[in-house]
């Protein structure tokens, strides 16, 4: 078995995991695909065997059976953009905080490995957004596409259009394009709604809009979603997953709608979305029952 590891050792704390991967690796004879920046984390290579040196992320990932995102959800969406042509299987280990998509925590991580060479695991499909401007660039988010103001300015105003049907023209600190997968990160903290990873919708959740009745749609994902912005007194930014593009050319048109990319993300035994939910987001939890 082959198991890439991509990594942030910039941001998480993945040195120690790392080593017992390769550790574990040794004892299996199984084989880890490493990045040739990842070296930094072997201090000692003579104690490890079984891996493997690629000149770059992708290659790592083409040479490998599974995807190891040693990290927090900033680095499984980072993989996912590496593994969305090839549809290799990701499995999320957490090293940061959070880590709502990367659910496997630090101290499940031999067992998760286990599981994994023992086939006893699920592949959960995430379906990913496209977006492709009057320009002709195209983009792809797993969690979110955002518009949003810059810094302090005054509110931005969007236009949205589903089917070629006009929906409103919001006026708000940004809007919010959402998939399921993403209904947990900004989209909920924008009180849209949470969605089950495999509904076919996106959702369409304003940021802070000027009018309380402007509230989060779900849409459809079978349908195109059109947003446009023209020009205004201040900076527009936007954003797919966090990479943020500075729109330069107004008006700005994008058409969105379901990607042909899916993302694997493995489901190990004892794992679920429910059980993600109440351990992650503390989802139902009732605090009288603790008074």
């Amino acid at each position: 078995m082959n198991l890439a590891i991509i990594a942030n050792p910039d941001k998480y704390a993945v040195k120690k995991p790392f080593k017992e991967i390769l550790k574990w690796a040794d004892s299996k004879d199984d084989v880890i695909i490493l990045f040739n920046h990842s070296l930094k984390f072997l201090v000692n290579n003579g104690n490890y065997s079984h891996y493997k040196i690629c000149e770059s992320e992708e290659e790592a990932v083409e040479n490998s059976d599974f995807v190891i995102s040693l990290g927090g959800d900033g680095t499984m969406l980072w993989t996912a953009r590496l593994v969305k042509k090839s549809g290799k299987p990701i499995l999320g280990v957490n090293s940061g905080r959070m880590g709502f998509m990367a659910n496997t925590q630090l101290k499940d991580l031999i067992p998760a490995l286990n599981h994994l060479r023992a086939g006893n695991y699920k592949e959960d499909p995430r379906f990913l957004l496209k977006g492709k401007d009057s320009y002709g660039n195209v983009y792809h988010a797993l969690n979110e596409f955002l518009f949003t103001k810059k810094g302090s300015a005054s509110m931005i105003t969007v236009d949205a259009l589903y089917d070629d049907m006009f929906i409103n023209k919001y006026w708000a600190d940004g809007l919010i394009v959402a998939t399921p997968t993403g209904s947990t990160a900004y989209n909920l903290s924008s009180n849209g709604p949470i969605v089950m990873p495999q509904t076919s919708v996106m959702l369409l959740t304003p940021v802070n809009p000027h009018t309380l009745t402007t509230r989060p749609l779900v849409l459809p994902v079978d349908k195109t979603l059109k947003i446009r912005v023209e020009q205004q007194d201040h900076e527009v930014l936007f954003s797919y997953d966090g990479e943020i593009c500075e729109i330069t050319q107004y008006p700005f048109e994008i058409e969105i709608k379901r990607s042909d990319f899916t993302i694997n993300i493995l489901e190990l035994p004892g794992h679920s979305y429910f059980e993600t939910l109440r351990t992650k987001l503390m989802w139902g939890l009732d605090f009288r029952d603790q008074i």
